[in-house]
């Protein structure tokens, strides 16, 4: 159980380790690496029958307004930014694709799209929204990380996966701690 797996961490290496030893081990290193990639990650969760947000790679223009992440060795899907001003998108762009080396990923939205992040522990989602509690258990049972934030693009029409990310532990609301001791102890069966 870790907060991060990202490539070239440990805990990515404990998993490598396993692997190479021929355990079994849950996540795998191709779902912690595949949902660490933005453009990967949705396509893989759209092969399991999720709704995605659309993705474009580029490196210059892009549509406003529109999620961006960068696709570079050093960027994280929960560095993620909205931008809604073409202006201010300049000084962005260059910052995420390290002066135009990498490219990027953006996401359009629509006027009435609402942007949230929604933490996920074992498959459960702490949220009223049917919609959401209906993704969560889809995305766990697809990636396997047992500790996950959603970021999700919600409209009228439902939500759509825009990236999972990292969840860090001090960020976790009394409710969802108590809910990841309980599955950690035991108490709690999936």
């Amino acid at each position: 159980m870790s907060e991060q797996y990202g490539y070239k961490t440990e805990p990515y290496y404990t998993i490598l380790s396993h692997e190479l030893k021929g355990e079994e081990v849950s996540p795998d290193s191709r779902s912690v690496l595949d949902a660490s990639v933005v453009p990967l990650c949705l396509l893989r969760a759209s092969r399991a029958g999720i709704p995605v947000a659309d993705c474009v790679i580029a490196q210059e223009c892009i549509r406003f307004p529109a999620i961006l992440y960068g696709l570079n060795y050093f960027s994280c899907t929960s560095g993620y930014t909205v931008v809604r001003d073409p202006a201010a998108a300049k000084d962005l762009i260059r910052h995420i694709t390290n002066s135009g080396k990498y490219p990027y990923c953006y996401q359009p939205l629509s006027a009435d799209d609402d942007v949230i992040e929604v933490t996920v522990i074992f498959g459960r989602a702490g949220s009223s929204d049917d919609a959401v509690r209906d993704c969560a258990p889809r995305l766990y049972a697809e990636f396997r990380i047992p500790l996950m934030t959603l970021i999700l693009i919600r409209n009228k029409d439902g939500v759509r996966l825009s990236a999972i990310a990292p969840a860090r532990y001090p960020a976790l609301p009394p409710a969802e701690r108590s809910l990841l001791r309980s599955y950690l102890s035991g108490q709690v069966f999936l």
